[in-house]
């Protein structure tokens, strides 16, 4: 192996970017990707991700290609799975990395880093992964000390230390392509009578006490309607979300409201939110996707870790439900819980804050 360099003195050419988390969590990686893109011009950038969150990254104009986990792999038998693995660490080789930063903490990035060949590895420096097998893959290691008190776009950012970037108010981006537009577009005129601006409300998550509750998704729905605007319901192809859909729409008074509910991919819902007056919903890819589009936008959270996990923007509003009740630790939460802790959250400030901005 070469030298280790000093990451702050030398100029890489191909970059490789590992993060292996949900979708929400890749678009939060766009922050370091502007900044190394701002730092770098003339590298190219890639990134290792989960197969189902490409799409996330699939449009965005740094990233020159996507190598991808697919967590299907290991339903293919044990052969097949380490084909498979064995593929990804020569195609990652194969494209001669001399810088790569790990975001992520399993062992499998880990390791995909220790064998890329990059002559600087960058990783965190993890309190669960003080071992030697750790530190042999990222020689360059930044303190996680501090994550705590910073927003999840911030932690990653404070990858870039060692490389002497600058990392302060860098912003998210999603990005979608002019063909999404006119998809989501021809969606939306099936729905519409007439071409009008256009609301877009999210009640849905994959954990349900991340929701509100269903009546009052329904009576906000109600409130918001008005003839210089449409509101259009949205969620993931998902039968439970798709149920909760049918149910909130059941609810409503207002037989005009407009349903997309699973009829969009991630980067037409992008589209579809970048057009949008307003977005209205609750934690969940969606929302981050609405502050990184700089669409005006009200989050709705309960029991998450607020600090690390608010819309990562300025055009934004959060209503908290823990001003309005008690609510349990963030890390004591039974994910499969059907409790909505969002209950407390009243619905005449979440029609107030809305109207804040449509009167603007």
């Amino acid at each position: 192996m070469a030298t280790l360099q000093t990451p702050s003195v030398f100029t890489p050419k191909n970059i490789l970017l590992i993060k292996l988390r949900h979708h929400g969590d890749m678009l939060l990686t766009t922050p370091v990707i502007h900044a190394l893109r701002q730092h770098y011009p003339q590298a190219s950038i890639d990134v290792l991700l989960y197969k189902e969150t490409r799409p996330m990254l699939e449009a965005h104009p740094d990233v020159r290609h996507i190598h991808f986990i697919d967590r299907g792999w290991k339903k293919e038998g044990v052969w097949p799975h380490i084909r498979h693995e064995v593929a990804l660490v020569k195609a990652v080789r194969r494209c001669h990395y001399d810088l790569v930063i790990n975001l992520a903490d399993q062992w499998r990035s880990a390791i995909l880093t220790l064998l890329s060949g990059a002559n600087v590895r960058i990783g965190f420096d993890f309190n669960k992964r003080k071992n030697i097998l750790w530190r042999l893959a990222h020689p360059h290691r930044v303190s996680t000390a501090q994550h705590g008190s910073l927003h999840t776009a911030e932690q990653n950012l404070t990858a870039l230390k060692p490389l002497n970037i600058p990392i302060e108010g860098i912003p998210a981006a999603m990005h979608y392509s002019e063909n999404d537009w006119h998809i989501t577009q021809a969606k939306l005129a099936e729905c519409q009578t007439l071409p009008r601006p256009y609301i877009v409300v999210q009640p849905t998550s994959r954990w349900i006490f991340k929701c509100w509750e269903d009546d009052k998704m329904a009576a906000l729905t109600d409130r918001l309607a008005s003839d210089e605007h449409d509101i259009v319901l949205t969620a993931a192809p998902d039968k439970k979300e798709q149920a909760m859909i049918d149910h909130i729409l059941s609810l409503c008074q207002n037989r005009r409201v407009i349903s997309l509910a699973g009829q969009l991919t991630l980067t037409q819902l992008a589209a579809l939110i970048d057009h949008a007056r307003l977005f209205i919903g609750v934690d969940s890819a969606p929302m981050h996707m609405a502050a990184a589009l700089n669409t005006p936008c009200i989050a709705l959270f309960g029991p998450t870790k607020l600090k690390q996990w608010r819309p990562w923007g300025e055009n934004n509003k959060v209503i908290w439900a823990g001003d309005y009740a008690p609510l349990p630790s963030p890390d004591s939460i039974d994910t499969k819980t059907t409790t909505r802790y969002l209950s407390a959250i009243p619905l005449e400030e979440v029609v107030k804050a809305a109207r804040s901005y449509l009167d603007e």
